[in-house]
């Protein structure tokens, strides 16, 4: 079985190593931006996520992706700003871009271009292994950033979760398992996303979100991510307690994705 996760951190890993930037210098360019914009330029992840509970019983948060290590092609040709434009006319509270290129086909160039296209808060999804990562996320023009508790150690964890937090980004802490929750918890997370699928085989269990919403404590804004296929998926974790979806392969492949995120809402409040 391939060991998927284990072939993205090492290139991640290895990128991160030879990366000479000065961390200083690029941090104070991801400060000063935060200066000058004097905080105009962000917007509310999560207010969004919980408004949008609020209004159709569960908030989405679609994604922009053209291809899955374990899928292949999703869309190869896809155009961040069309389809970014699509989620919001669909009722997307939340856009997520894959910036990975080389295992997901993304680039920064396509959350600037999502972001630009549109009105919502933006996660930038990727493989976060370094401080460089996150200042590089609030440049781009992040609003939140995705951080795998089984791709970082905890000192790492609480470095880069409290550097994101600094630069005013929203953590999104992923996890896959009571041990990953107690790890995020500990490391201050009051945003976690339960993965469905497991990254090392990349293969799905559309129960576990079910299992780890019940471990879920108050407080926490929780959001079940991968193997969400419809309104009754949703409507099963809705009823679990969790906020949000984060749906990527059912909306890429769809051939009406404005419709295809309206559709996962069921019917309208």
């Amino acid at each position: 079985m391939p060991a998927y996760l284990d072939s993205i951190l090492a290139s991640h890993r290895a990128a991160a190593a030879v990366d000479g930037r000065d961390l200083g210098a690029v941090r104070e360019a991801a400060v000063e931006l935060d200066r000058r914009e004097g905080g105009a330029g962000r917007r509310d992840f999560v207010g969004a996520l919980v408004t949008g509970r609020a209004a159709r019983g569960m908030a989405v948060i679609s994604e922009i992706k053209r291809r899955s290590p374990s899928k292949g092609d999703l869309d190869p040709s896809l155009d961040p700003v069309t389809v970014a434009a699509d989620y919001e006319a669909g009722g997307a509270s939340c856009l997520s871009v894959l910036t990975d290129e080389v295992f997901f086909g993304g680039s920064r160039d396509d959350l600037v271009a999502a972001r630009a296209a549109c009105s919502l808060p933006v996660l930038r999804k990727d493989f976060s292994v370094s401080p460089l990562d996150i200042c590089d996320a609030r440049i781009m023009g992040a609003d939140a950033v995705l951080l795998i508790v089984a791709a970082l150690g905890d000192a790492e964890l609480v470095e880069l979760s409290t550097l994101a937090r600094d630069l005013g980004l929203v953590p999104l802490v992923e996890v896959h398992d009571d041990a990953e929750l107690d790890r995020a918890l500990a490391a201050g997370a009051d945003l976690v996303g339960v993965n469905q699928r497991d990254l090392r085989t990349f293969e799905v269990d559309r129960d576990r979100a079910l299992r780890m919403g019940e471990q879920m404590p108050a407080g926490v804004v929780a959001v079940a991510e991968s193997g969400i296929r419809d309104a009754a998926d949703v409507a099963r974790l809705a009823a679990a307690g969790y906020t949000a979806v984060l749906v990527g392969e059912t909306l890429v492949r769809s051939a009406d994705r404005s419709s295809a995120v309206d559709g996962l809402l069921g019917a309208r409040a």
